[in-house]
């Protein structure tokens, strides 16, 4: 019975809710994939985008930007030539890590054979 859901599903209804705003987020391509690498520790543009995978630079730059006028993440921009950038997640973003967790202990529970498949 998932009646016990019921009151989850009237408040995902309001789209005024905080956790629509932050599953909206969320589900953009890629930006989990950005935090759970960037949970390890910073990293630079073009580290990030090797460990990431399959994510082109013009879709990074975009996620990263955003994540970063959120206040998710934080933007060091070092004063060489050619400029270097790094990313580091805030303590917000740091706040996210239970979420991956979660995600990554239902995913192991529940999709064994179909996790496996997709690797």
């Amino acid at each position: 019975d998932a009646g016990y859901l019921s009151p989850l599903r009237s408040v995902m209804k309001d789209l005024s809710c905080p956790a629509y705003d932050a599953i909206q987020i969320l589900q953009e391509k890629w930006v989990l994939h950005i935090v759970r690498t960037l949970l390890d520790g910073p990293k630079g543009f073009n580290e990030l985008g090797r460990e990431i995978g399959g994510c082109n630079p013009t879709t990074l730059a975009q996620r990263l930007d955003r994540l970063e006028s959120l206040g998710l993440v934080n933007k060091k921009v070092e004063a060489i030539m050619p400029p270097k950038s790094s990313y580091s997640l805030t303590d917000s973003g740091r706040d996210l890590q239970c979420v991956v967790e979660a995600i990554h202990t239902w995913a192991v529970k529940h999709l064994p054979e179909k996790v496996a498949v997709a690797s």
